[in-house]
């Protein structure tokens, strides 16, 4: 099977009226052939669950690579996620640490963007975790 084959693109729903998107996209159309992928919320824990950085931004990276491994694993890879969803104990946070969580984006994920949201929560389930990322894919 080729490459074009293996990839499930999906296509971009930006309505205009909505106007335009930066960061993320209003909406994506996964194609008719393509197994969806439901990635658990992940934090930055090492294997045996220990919370690896007290750092913001670590923690983000930590997380993000999780959730990429999980859809490496069904055959995936970026581009076929299709909605993600970001929970962080500090909006602040989060908007202090934006360029270099643009910076891990690019280095992770490229020019994707998935459906997103952000979500403010008062804890995480594991101890010292400031982010949780889960996220759906469509993969081959």
């Amino acid at each position: 099977m080729n490459d074009d084959a293996r990839r499930a693109p999906l296509d971009l729903v930006n309505p205009p009226d909505l106007g335009k998107p930066r960061g993320f996209a209003h909406g994506l159309l996964a194609p008719a052939a393509g197994r969806i992928l439901f990635v658990a919320g992940q934090t930055a824990t090492d294997s045996e669950g220990r919370i690896t950085s007290h750092a913001f931004s670590h923690q983000f990276e930590t997380a993000l690579s999780r959730v990429l491994a999980v859809v490496r694993a069904a055959g995936g890879s970026p581009e076929h996620i299709a909605r993600m969803t970001v929970y962080v104990t500090s909006i602040q946070q989060y908007r202090d640490s934006r360029p270099a969580l643009r910076s891990i984006w690019l280095r992770n994920v490229g020019a994707h963007y998935p459906s997103m949201t952000l979500v403010q929560v008062t804890a995480l389930l594991d101890d010292d975790a400031e982010v949780e990322i889960d996220a759906m894919a469509v993969v081959p």
